[in-house]
Parts: C-alpha cells; sequence; structure tokens
C-alpha cells in the first residue's frame, strides 16, 4: 500500500498574489480532484485586526515542474483595508 504522497507529487500548487494587501507573498495549497482553486479566501491581520480578503485567478503556468497560479485581490467581496497612519 502507498501513502497518499507517494508516487503523486503534483498535489500542492503555488498561490502568488499579485496585488492587494497580500501583494507579492506566496502560499502553497492542495489540489483537489487535481485543479486548482479559481477563487481563494485568505485571513490576514492588518493594523492587528483580522480580515477576509477574496483573491481570484488571473493565469497559470508550470514553473520546474509545479504548478503556480497568480491570484488578483477582489476588494468589492473582501474585508475593507484601512490603514490608521495618523496619530491619534
Amino acid at each position: 500500500m502507498t501513502t497518499p504522497q507517494s508516487g503523486n507529487e503534483n498535489t500542492e500548487y503555488t498561490v502568488e498574489f499579485v496585488d492587494g494587501p497580500l501583494e507579492g507573498q506566496t502560499d502553497t495549497r492542495v489540489l483537489l480532484h487535481g485543479t486548482h482553486d479559481p477563487r481563494i479566501s485568505m485571513v490576514a491581520a492588518v493594523d492587528s485586526m483580522e480580515s477576509l480578503f477574496w483573491y481570484d485567478e488571473v493565469d497559470s503556468r508550470e514553473v520546474q515542474g509545479k504548478l503556480h497560479v497568480r491570484y488578483a485581490f477582489d476588494s468589492g467581496d473582501s474585508d475593507p483595508v484601512e490603514s490608521n497612519d495618523e496619530p491619534d
């Protein structure tokens, strides 16, 4: 019997955030039924407050045998991103 990862090395893909609050960051996700998600969500802290951000697929490509998918920020469906840079 084999383990779920043996013989199936292409079960993950790399997520690249092209804009929005997570711009320039990457993440690793698991392929479901051999495919990536066209829309993903991420929870991140902005100014010490957790926010939910939605990202939509822009394009995908293979890099050194691994799937890389670029995602763009969907500001309409995401929590507002407000920075309080002004002193109180």
